[in-house]
């Protein structure tokens, strides 16, 4: 699955747990674009990220950073999940 890359993560403002559940969602994204995921899967990470990262100017700065890294845009998966019959399948 995921390459050789750091992701963009605040270990200074986060908890642990915080960390593990902003890598999972990394990992689900990963996931969408080489294999495809459960759009509910991608939704119930999306709806995490976004309690620990609230501001859409640090979710797009993640985002800009994640993309540099592993060259998965977050936008596009979760646009493409937006899009999606609830219970489909997001492959990009």
């Amino acid at each position: 699955m995921s390459e050789q890359y750091n992701y963009p993560i605040d270990v200074e403002h986060w908890s642990t747990e915080e960390v593990i559940d902003v890598i999972n969602f990394y990992h689900i994204i990963e996931k969408a674009y080489e294999e495809g995921i459960k759009r509910s899967d991608l939704m119930m990470a999306y709806t995490r990220f976004k309690q620990i990262v609230p501001s859409k100017s640090e979710e797009k700065k993640l985002g800009e950073e994640f993309q540099q890294q592993s060259g998965y845009s977050i936008y596009k998966a979760v646009k493409e999940a937006k899009q999606t019959e609830e219970e489909g399948y997001v492959k990009l």
